[in-house]
């Protein structure tokens, strides 16, 4: 190795890999606000795609049928990569609403999530700058509470292999972010595992080299 060069090996490759995966909600929570007699009540949960949310906010709003607003943003996919994003004010002026809630959600660099915020009026009007930073604060407490975990998406995969081979994809998973999850033996070895779709192209390049078949599913 040459001087000042850095080796990588497997172990960080792949603190670094989860490092990098974006934190997604582990549950669900709820937290309130009230500003000036007006509640604010914040829902967030996790949702990977857009008719998911959809239902959450369907749901809040079967939930609390005599609210004036069920505003709402949600963030889908990696804030590093491809993802989707909307909002809606349900009713609010214009940008006091979906834009603060999903604005806050970026900047907690949250991914796979929808938050709905629920607003009784109170009687006392908060003006355009009262309500981003209502719909703000509600948001952000809320957040602030929600049990989060980080997110490596996975794939299932299926080698098959001869029977002096098992031991080197025993080893190769073991030294990967990779799990078997079922081994079945017959005229060779049928292998069931899990894998950091990142780790995807590495995997086929092993099984290429030991003359293994791979299958997805």
């Amino acid at each position: 190795m040459a001087p000042g060069n850095t080796v990588t090996t497997n172990s960080e490759a792949m603190e670094t890999m989860t490092q990098q995966a974006p934190m997604v909600p582990a549950g669900s929570q709820r937290a309130e606000l009230e500003v000036k007699m007006s509640r604010f009540i914040a829902h967030a949960e996790r949702v990977t795609t857009r008719e998911a949310a959809m239902a959450v906010v369907e749901r809040l709003r079967g939930e609390f049928p005599d609210a004036r607003h069920h505003c709402w943003a949600y963030f889908i996919g990696n804030p590093a990569g491809a993802a989707s994003a909307a909002m809606s004010d349900d009713g609010e002026p214009s940008g006091t609403a979906g834009k603060p809630i999903l604005n806050v959600i970026q900047h907690k660099g949250l991914a796979d999530v929808v938050v709905v915020v629920v607003r009784y009026f109170g009687g006392v009007k908060l003006g355009a700058g009262g309500l981003v930073r209502a719909y703000a604060g509600a948001t952000e407490r809320v957040l602030a509470a929600l049990p989060v975990e980080r997110h490596v998406p996975r794939s299932t995969v299926v080698l098959q292999v001869d029977f002096a081979r098992e031991q080197a994809v025993r080893h190769w998973v073991d030294t990967h972010d990779a799990v078997i999850e079922a081994v079945d033996y017959g005229d060779g070895v049928t292998i069931r595992l899990t894998v950091a779709e990142s780790l995807i192209d590495d995997l086929e390049s092993f099984c290429a080299a030991n003359a293994m078949t791979l299958e997805y599913g």
